[in-house]
């Protein structure tokens, strides 16, 4: 049964009645085109415009109707999908932009693979994942089928060495793969909190140099939360005998995962019972992962084709919520997704034969923000979260009522017979599920909105044009509002770029700011509040990063892990405010052409000034005699040198690179304490003994030498980071994207996004 029609809800939107027939593009969305999506020729040139693109995603998508009916009218389903996207009212995912059409073909944009416990079902996995990956999709595992390490091998009398060591070779393998030369491998890695191996698992990406294209999640199972509120033991069960091995304290195991999420985002969790409570296909399989950004949870071999509706565009003339306009564009969504199953040109059989299966699409949402701008609600406010779950159950419901008529149209999806639908009496259903909600990335820079349900990631920020120049980029409600308050200048918008934000200007007034509310200043539990909100009428699961302050506490993650289960949530990711080392630094500041390429977690080391002052070290190596020199300036160390004896050549050139690196590091503000951890201890077969202690090697000499430097010059502060560089809570704001150098850059569900040029890297 339909639900009641909502009621309209007031605002000031723009006109929706004569939009064009011709995409309407930004530059940055006319930037992105060209670089990822647009056909090319042998040198790299586009060779198609927008509109060709559509025409020809169209126009593939449209021709599925001949597979269901001879008489079918393609031209006007043609006309319809064309219409909805040259408007940019919806747009699909990426690889079906790119790849409709053309030779690849391959129309998905999330895999689940399975991974048993042998050899050749991992090394399988890793085979699939190259091909995955190279035709343009992301890959999610869940390693908890493997054994735990140092169990028994049968058929070696070895020992296993337990899954984290195998997610390394994933790690390996996706590193090597270019996806269609216009996106990078993503993995989803998910185990079982009841796995033996969850410690070393939780505690893998500590360090924040492994393990880099994947994204981590750990699998909460409700006995384990159940045991976090009672402050009680749960059982780790080897996967292979199926028996308990150990006990844990659920809260203590509960703490670890908050603290690394704490510290750097990683793990995330997803409630894997809440998740197969929810399979709409249990007959066929147990859901084990999710797809590398967490909201699509796959059974293996299966992957979904999503795609998003522009809220921005459901907002009419009058300012309200045009709910039949909506309603239209939903039916057209659903039965666009259905045939894009029926065009795909899968990478795998089993994938194929899966995904036709369960014909499962997600039909999800972006410019949710925009939307609450242009009806004038604050995005942190109860109004926002009642129109966030009145427009989500719209669209479910909707959604459902389209997949249900193309059933009667075209049978209901093969595996109906013991789904949740054929044990509850429903009709016919044509999709297993049919929404998400999935971060929109270049998607919404195409589309000109804010990323899917996310708040606005920032009111401006400076994007990085051909000619190295900075062009501010402003939200263009924003903008007007500006002048027509009469508070408009550039000098503000730049200002406001270098922070991203604009709750302490006081040139703007309470009413706009409370509008104009950025990721960061919105609380952790409106994250969740309006994360729950949508998730209460999605079909799979909501892509949504909760944000922290840089000075947050574990508490306040913690809190917010319980919130989020207490409402009904599938999953969490968060990121506190400058908490990876890979986060890119640089407020403000463009690379300028002479500069070399950046690449994430990049800084400009400080330059050396005229004079610098330091002293020698001579310590005795089992190599023969070795020189340090150790400079230090005003702010601390800067640089180190090393040179020796008569033993030089190929040894002496080694440790002069290695004094090269450290001092690039000194330069670069890394802590000095940092460093000796890095090379003190490294052993050579032949050590020595120089100022007092042995000396394991030439690495590890350099280590005593900064030691004792450090004892001995007063006035150096023991591990300090060095001064002139801005810390990572200070320039955590529009940090610098490493590819066109805007301040465009966000972080989100395990991943770093740019929406001035589209770059983005998961893991």
């Amino acid at each position: 049964m339909l639900v009641n029609q909502p009621q309209k809800v007031a605002g000031k939107g723009p006109r929706i009645s004569s939009l064009p027939l011709q995409p309407q593009l930004s530059p940055n969305a006319m930037k992105v085109l060209e670089k990822r999506y647009l056909k090319k020729d042998e040198e790299g040139r586009p060779i198609e415009t927008p509109a060709e693109m559509f025409r020809r995603v169209a126009h593939t998508i449209a021709e599925a109707d001949l597979i269901h009916s001879a008489d079918a009218d393609v031209a006007a389903t043609e006309e319809k999908f064309y219409r909805m996207m040259t408007r940019l009212e919806f747009l699909p995912n990426s690889p079906t932009l790119m790849n409709a059409g053309r030779e690849l073909g391959q129309l998905s944009a999330c895999f689940v693979l399975p991974v048993g416990d042998s050899m050749d079902s991992i090394f399988t996995a890793i085979k699939n994942t190259a091909l995955i990956h190279k035709s343009g999709g992301g890959t999610g595992f869940s390693f908890s089928r493997i054994r735990p390490s140092k169990d028994v091998v049968l058929s070696t009398k070895g020992v296993s060495s337990g899954p984290i060591s195998f997610m390394t070779v994933f790690d390996a393998a996706t590193e090597t793969i270019k996806q269609g030369g216009t996106r990078r491998g993503a993995n989803m890695g998910i185990l079982r909190v009841d796995h033996p191996d969850i410690i070393g698992f939780i505690t893998a990406k500590q360090s924040n140099d492994r393990l880099n294209n994947f994204n981590i999640s750990v699998a909460l199972t409700e006995n384990f939360m159940e045991a976090v509120e009672l402050d009680g033991e749960y059982d780790l069960v080897n996967p292979r005998t199926r028996q308990t091995v150990k006990t844990l304290k659920a809260r203590r195991v509960f703490e670890m995962i908050v603290n690394l999420a704490w510290k750097n985002g990683d793990p995330g969790i997803i409630f894997i019972d809440r998740i197969n409570r929810d399979n709409p296909t249990p007959r066929i399989g147990e859901i084990e992962s999710t797809n590398p950004c967490g909201e699509q949870p796959l059974l293996p071999y299966e992957s979904c084709n999503l795609g998003s509706i522009n809220l921005v565009r459901v907002v009419d003339s009058s300012g309200e919520v045009d709910y039949q306009h909506l309603g239209r564009l939903v039916d057209s969504a659903v039965h666009f997704l259905d045939n894009v199953i029926d065009v795909n040109k899968y990478p795998l059989a089993e994938i194929e034969q899966t995904t036709k299966g369960n014909r499962k699409i997600g039909l999800g949402l972006m410019g949710f923000a925009d939307m609450l701008i242009e009806l004038g609600i604050p995005y942190n406010s109860e109004q926002a979260v009642a129109v966030a779950e009145e427009v989500m159950a719209f669209v479910q419901e909707q959604a459902r009522l389209s997949s249900a008529r193309l059933a009667q149209e075209r049978g209901s999806f093969p595996n109906y017979a013991g789904s949740v639908f054929d044990a509850n009496g429903d009709p016919g259903m044509r999709n297993a599920t049919t929404t998400t909600i999935a971060p929109t990335g270049t998607l919404s820079i195409i589309a000109n909105c804010s990323s899917g349900i996310e708040p606005l990631f920032a009111v401006s920020y400076i994007r990085n044009v051909l000619d190295n120049t900075e062009m501010v980029e402003v939200h263009r409600t924003f903008e007007q509002m500006a002048r027509d308050g009469g508070f408009y200048n550039e000098e503000l918008m730049k200002e406001i770029a270098k922070k991203g934000g604009i709750q302490d200007l006081p040139e703007v007034s309470d009413d706009i700011k409370s509008l104009f509310v950025t990721a960061h200043d919105v609380s952790p539990e409106w994250h969740i509040r309006m994360q729950a909100a949508f998730q209460k009428y999605t079909d799979n699961a909501v892509s949504k990063t909760v944000n922290f302050a840089h000075d947050a506490t574990t508490a306040d993650v913690e809190q917010v892990y319980k919130l989020a289960y207490r409402t009904g949530c599938k999953g969490v990711t968060i990121y506190r405010d400058g908490s990876r080392e890979v986060q890119v630094l640089n407020i403000g500041g463009v690379k300028k052409e002479s500069e070399p390429e950046a690449v994430p977690g990049q800084v400009k080391p400080r330059p050396r000034p005229g004079f610098i002052t330091g002293g020698t070290h001579k310590l005795a190596s089992g190599c023969g005699n070795i020189y340090v020199t150790i400079n230090q300036d005003e702010h601390g160390l800067f640089e180190v040198f090393s040179s020796m004896g008569l033993a030089g050549g190929c040894k002496g050139a080694q440790s002069e690179a290695i004094a090269r690196l450290i001092s690039l590091a000194l330069r670069s503000g890394v802590a000095v304490d940092a460093v000796v951890k890095s090379v003190k201890g490294i052993r050579c077969p032949t050590p020595g003994f120089g100022e007092g202690v042995k000396i394991h090697s030439c690495p590890d000499a350099i280590a005593q030498a900064l030691l004792a430097h450090m004892e001995k010059v007063p006035g150096l502060a023991d591990g300090a980071v060095a001064a002139g560089l801005p810390s990572a809570a200070e320039q955590a704001h529009c940090p610098e994207c490493p590819e066109c150098g805007s301040t465009g850059l966000e972080f989100g569900e395990g991943c770093v996004f740019c929406h001035s040029c589209g770059f983005s890297r998961c893991g």
